[in-house]
């Protein structure tokens, strides 16, 4: 895939306020790897700036490119990560526009996605 040139500082901070709110057990577990920076890399990289691509170009993409998309993004989440990644799908805070004018079932295709690809 390649990836929408988002810039990473409003990603960054909307993670960032995101781990504030996360329930006590998810809050401890990704803020002490998001403290880490060869995961904090690859969390951005592999999961968080895709989600951002498939928000960004899903829109626009026919249903084929959307669908061969999402089946291409193979990685696997858990559970605090979902809680991290979700409301960026959902619309909360920074990244509000990236999410304007998403086909609802393409949204719903990413939360199932998320929720699909748990680590067990």
């Amino acid at each position: 895939m390649k990836l929408y040139k988002f810039p990473q500082a409003p990603l960054e901070k909307a993670i960032a306020k995101r781990m504030l709110t996360l329930a006590p057990q998810y809050r401890e577990w990704f803020a002490s790897r998001w403290a880490q920076k060869p995961y904090k890399k690859a969390f951005i990289g592999n999961k968080a700036m895709p989600l951002i691509t498939l928000l960004a170009k899903g829109k626009t993409w026919d249903d084929e490119t959307f669908n061969n998309e999402l089946a291409a993004w193979d990685v696997k989440f858990y559970e605090a990560e979902i809680e991290v990644l979700r409301p960026i799908v959902e619309g909360d805070g920074l990244l509000q526009l990236m999410q304007k004018n998403m086909p609802p079932e393409r949204a719903q295709a990413l939360i199932d996605k998320l929720d699909r690809n748990r680590h067990e």
